[in-house]
């Protein structure tokens, strides 16, 4: 039932109203039938839900209605049912037969088939049915990493276009709920499959749409997107123990660890807060908004640097209600004739306030930039308070954001930073978010969201990951063993040494860089990504044109996925002649000054982006300075001097966390892989 109501007997009724009572003497023949059969009904009804409770066979979440199963590979269809009893299985004119084992597992293979559809699969024991219907039979590719990969399509640039020509049934998407276990599961913790419309695929993963739609349209076949990501997640919590390298004990030992960090984190919150942690918000009153009162004493309340997440600030753990206040006076003429308050981003939803007045508010927009008009109605001269509620539903919470973001705006352009330590701050309701770091716990994403997804063939796999592992100089050069060991592990894990594994590597971000030795932690992390390329049936979208310096999410998610829909089509689809790879180093010579470099993946021959000047070269001399250089492009080649290095020690090419003057492009427009080489 919901909040306001209850269902009883086939009539929803207030919460308060009473069971009408039925007297038999007083009653016609016609309204003791009715009561007759509505008695029968119940009990019809009571003994259907006691068979569904007891009922023990079911599929999987990925073999639900509108699932795509994997072309010209044996098909596997398993599930749950009762202990020792004999399971029928049909998949369109396939049959096959299996048994329950001890667990309540089973599972059969029926023959491979070609792409096509819908076929209906209908499963049966004893007196037990399930089904799943109009399935697919195509390719289903794996997409997987943190934010850049969970971006919905919604949220990225063309979102419009393609959204209005989105109807297509022979393209379908399974987002796998973010979760976790410390310990390999055999089912996911939810999901189910949605077709390709104008009303679902803006929620699609937008790499993984530009990908299939790529894809599709070179080859009529249907795709399915099993989509398992989870935003800020390291590449640690995607292994197994065996692919970190870890014994059964030392994996024993990091679980009691987690165990104990979840303790302590309720712990702290309870120290910080004076005792149990709050579930009802006393700012809220049905007499009226307590904490957004600017009479209100709020010197007992805590202080809290804006902008900046709470978590950072000794609140680790806390999700839920907060509210957060600071003062600003103004004179006459400033509260004259209004302002504009900037909020920076609010993570995730807020309701603002200045002097007890509603002046905006936003739901679920953690990554919105708020401004909101505040009239001259709502200003005092002198002092001024302002209150903003915010709601965090999971991971970081506050007011985020650049610090010049935070500001009072006056119609003149006149600004007044409201940035600083000087904010007041009172959690309201408090859920303790002992998932938030699930992220960063080693095989816990592994186990729950990627292991359950083993159990079926698939044509591929798409990785957008690394981010959170460019941390440090350690994290970035580990990343190169730990990447191959992931490719490795799922293809054993698949049962596919020769899975195809695509991934992006990681996009321009961060400020240009100052000069040539600014390099920044980013081009390590790459350089690690693309050791992964000596592993077969692997290829690597290099992104250096897409990236935004201010956003770690770049919004041309189409580049990324049709590039790594070029290198799926040339290397799984069959097209020949595709160039899947812009200029790679290859190997250099050294003669005088000069560093000629040689590349492969030139296609159609050496170009700059745009026809524009050719940069991004630099050489370190004998003395371990870095100098820019100067390069032209001679064929194949390109040559590289500086009238600063007499004899070159070292040269490397777009080597900083956003270099935005390396324009070395193919004929194909596939911008040139960072290197450097001693």
């Amino acid at each position: 039932a919901s909040r306001e109501s209850q269902i009883h007997m086939g009539r929803k009724v207030r919460r308060g109203s009473q069971t009408p009572r039925l007297h038999w003497m007083e009653t016609s023949p016609l309204r003791v039938r009715t009561v007759l059969m509505r008695t029968l009904l119940f009990t019809l009804v009571a003994l259907t839900l006691a068979s569904a409770a007891q009922a023990q066979l079911r599929l999987p979440l990925v073999l639900s209605d509108g699932a795509v199963l994997q072309r010209h590979h044996p098909i596997p269809v398993w599930g749950w049912a009762a202990p020792g009893s004999a399971v029928s299985i049909r998949l369109g004119d396939a049959t096959g037969r299996a048994t329950a084992g001890p667990d309540s597992r089973w599972r059969t293979s029926l023959p491979a088939r070609p792409a096509g559809g819908p076929v209906d699969l209908v499963v049966t024991s004893g007196g037990e049915r399930a089904e799943a219907t109009d399935l697919m039979i195509g390719d289903v590719w794996v997409l997987s990493g943190q934010s850049n990969m969970e971006w919905t399509l919604a949220d990225a640039d063309d979102a419009e276009a393609v959204i209005a020509t989105a109807e297509d049934p022979g393209l379908r998407h399974f987002l796998v709920p973010k979760s976790f276990a410390s310990t390999p599961q055999d089912e996911l913790a939810g999901g189910s499959w949605a077709v390709a419309s104008p009303e679902t695929i803006g929620g699609f993963s937008a790499v993984g749409t530009f990908f299939a739609r790529d894809v599709r349209a070179h080859h009529d076949v249907p795709i399915g997107l099993l989509h398992t990501s989870w935003g800020g997640s390291r590449i640690e919590p995607w292994m197994s123990a065996d692919m970190l390298g870890l014994s059964a004990a030392e994996g024993d030992a990091l679980r009691d660890q987690e165990a104990a960090r979840v303790d302590a984190l309720a712990a702290r919150l309870r120290d910080l807060l004076g005792g149990d942690l709050p579930t009802e918000d006393a700012g809220l009153g049905d007499d009226g908004l307590h904490w957004a009162d600017p009479d209100l004493d709020t010197s007992g309340w805590a202080r809290l640097r804006v902008p900046g997440l709470w978590e950072a600030q000794g609140y680790d753990g806390l999700d839920g209600v907060a509210w957060i206040r600071t003062s600003f006076t103004l004179s006459e003429a400033g509260a004259a004739d209004g302002l504009t308050l900037g909020l920076g981003m609010i993570d995730d939803s807020d309701e603002t306030w200045v002097n007890g007045v509603a002046v905006g508010g936003m739901t679920d927009a953690w990554n919105q930039v708020r401004r909101y008009p505040v009239p001259a109605e709502a200003l005092r001269v002198g002092a001024n308070t302002l209150t903003v509620r915010v709601t965090d539903t999971g991971g970081g919470g506050g007011i985020t954001g650049d610090a010049d973001l935070v500001y009072l705006e006056w119609p003149d352009g006149r600004r007044r930073s409201l940035a600083g330590a000087g904010w007041h701050f009172k959690p309201a309701v408090v859920r303790l978010d002992a998932d938030a770091q699930k992220n960063q716990v080693p095989m816990e994403l592994w186990n729950q969201m990627v292991a359950p997804l083993t159990a079926q063939p698939v044509a591929g796999v798409l990785w957008y990951q690394g981010e959170s592992n460019a941390n440090t100089p350690e994290d970035a050069a580990a990343y190169g063993a730990q990447f191959r060991a992931l490719i490795q592990g799922w293809r054993e894990a698949w049962g596919q040494p020769d899975l195809p594994f695509f991934w992006a590597q990681l996009a321009a971000f961060h400020a240009p860089p100052t000069g040539p030795d600014d390099t920044g932690l980013w081009p390590t992390l790459r350089e690690s990504q693309s050791a992964a390329l000596t592993l077969d049936r692997t290829a690597e979208a290099v992104l250096l044109d897409v990236g935004e310096a201010d956003d770690i999410h770049p919004l041309d998610k189409r580049s990324v996925g049709e590039r790594l829909a070029r290198a799926a089509r040339a290397m799984v689809y069959g097209e020949g002649g595709l160039v899947v790879s812009g200029p790679r180093y290859r190997r250099h010579t050294v003669d005088g000054g000069e560093v000629t470099v040689m590349f492969g993946h030139v296609g159609a021959g050496l170009r700059t982006r745009g026809g524009g000047p050719l940069g991004g070269f630099a050489l370190r001399s004998a003395d371990g300075a870095w100098h820019d250089a100067e390069a032209r492009i001679e064929g194949h080649r390109v040559v590289v001097s500086s009238p600063s290095v007499p004899v070159p020690i070292a040269v490397h090419y777009a080597w900083a966390d956003n270099p935005v003057a390396a324009t070395l492009v193919n004929a194909e427009g596939l911008p040139a892989a960072p290197f450097r080489a001693e």
